[in-house]
């Protein structure tokens, strides 16, 4: 079993940032920070100035505490939509949050323009039984505009006691006018693998990669395999659509329940010494059995890890539409009693050395979903690349895609491609993918 950081976060839940993957890299200070300029800080006194005049000709006397915390968010936010500061409550939060069980609404979110974004409701919870939707922009909440405030302070107010009403004022595309949805809150206790038998198909859901995620995975193969029968069973569908990513180690460890061996992805950071790689152990869980990975594009992050290692290495045939192109690692960096900054520290690579960042995954198999009338238009995501401040790609970047699940799986259009695919009922020159070992780096 791949041993869990201490460190790491679930993927942008609701009291968390934006879609995140952290790594179990340690930090460096690299030597040009210590040797920074005597000038930058000089620079620093600029800041002193400006503290000391708000202090003390202010309309009104200002929280220092709150002073200096909105100067260091400020700092982060400015590096890219991944990075910022936690407080000491918002840190325990996190730590929650990647246990699997937490208070909210159940929303994956991030920020774009001054305004919450819906990165994807999570399933079964009370945001997505309202009907929030992956790409919907939150205007107001209980009345009070989202506009001017971090996304952390967003969050805030999103939180409360269980049982406890809210009012989000939603901005969806292709509607005229904003949209009030009352949500409840509630505990949210994310079951981040659901599975179940398509007749002679094994199908596992993963919404999210949590501390629990590897095991639920390990779980539901398990369980399929065995109430299907060997001996009928045609292979597996794997959904990762709609999931935000999450821990690295999880990644890692769902890529490598298929892999018997080869590199699952690699990290590189500004110094070459950085670059750490994680390399698969023998033992595929599903004994070699035909696997197909739907993708979205609400796949991020851990979601492309997964999806990336899997495509690179021939093993299952990725199918969907592209995937949300976050290609960047947080850490998480303890501030003591002052809580923890999240700051980005690498890039990742798929097995190939491939950057997905602003780019995303290419499925194999391009299926798109047939929408009801009334969301036609409305369910694209922008991806990485519409996030303003996103880290730019190496290579041209590429916008998001479609992000909608039909609720009915007889309406799942790529679902039910992926059946007909494993059983035979149509054919695909993608399906089974053809090993290319010249392409794949050997360990």
């Amino acid at each position: 079993m791949i041993r869990k950081a201490s460190l790491l976060l679930a993927g942008a839940l609701l009291g968390a940032a934006a879609v995140t993957t952290l790594s179990q890299m340690p930090f460096h200070v690299s030597g040009a920070a210590n040797a920074a300029a005597t000038d930058t800080y000089r620079q620093l006194n600029l800041f002193g100035d400006v503290f000391e005049r708000v202090r003390s000709d202010y309309v009104e006397v200002p929280d220092d505490a709150q002073l200096i915390e909105s100067a260091i968010n400020g700092m982060l936010t400015s590096l890219d939509p991944h990075s910022s500061y936690m407080s000491p409550k918002s840190f325990r939060d996190m730590q929650v949050q990647t246990r699997g069980e937490f208070g909210g609404l159940g929303i994956e979110v991030t920020m774009e323009d001054g305004l919450v974004k819906v990165v994807s409701p999570i399933d079964d919870t009370p945001a997505a039984k309202a009907g929030v939707l992956a790409g919907d922009l939150i205007t107001y909440i209980d009345g009070e505009q989202v506009q001017g405030l971090t996304l952390n302070e967003a969050v805030e107010k999103m939180r409360g006691p269980v049982n406890t009403d809210i009012v989000v004022t939603i901005r969806r595309e292709g509607q005229t006018q904003p949209l009030d949805i009352t949500i409840t809150r509630d505990i949210i206790r994310i079951r981040s693998v659901r599975w179940r038998e398509e007749d002679d198909v094994g199908y596992v859901r993963v919404t999210q990669f949590n501390e629990q995620t590897f095991d639920g995975l390990k779980k539901g193969l398990e369980e399929t395999a065995k109430n299907i029968g060997d001996d009928k069973l045609k292979g597996f569908v794997i959904d990762l659509r709609n999931n935000p990513g999450g821990l690295l180690d999880q990644a890692i460890a769902v890529s490598d329940a298929f892999l018997d061996r080869g590199e699952i992805v690699s990290t590189r950071g500004r110094e070459a010494d950085e670059t750490q790689r994680y390399n698969a152990r023998a033992g595929d869980l599903t004994e070699g059995k035909p696997v197909i990975v739907l993708v979205n594009g609400g796949s991020a992050s851990a979601s492309e890890i997964v999806a990336g290692a899997l495509q690179d290495h021939r093993r299952a045939t990725i199918l969907g539409t592209r995937s949300f192109g976050k290609g960047s690692v947080q850490t998480i960096i303890p501030l003591g009693a002052n809580g923890a900054i999240r700051l980005t520290t690498a890039r990742y690579y798929t097995p190939s050395g491939n950057s997905i960042q602003a780019k995303g995954i290419v499925p194999d198999i391009e299926a798109l979903q047939e929408l009801p009338e009334e969301l036609v238009g409305r369910v694209e995501t922008r991806g990485e690349a519409g996030l303003r401040g996103h880290l730019e790609a190496e290579g041209e970047e590429q916008s998001g895609s479609q992000a909608y699940i039909p609720p009915d799986p007889e309406d799942d259009t790529q679902l039910n491609l992926a059946l007909d695919l494993l059983r035979g009922v149509q054919v695909n020159s993608a399906f089974p993918p053809i090993a290319d070992t010249a392409s794949v780096p050997k360990n």
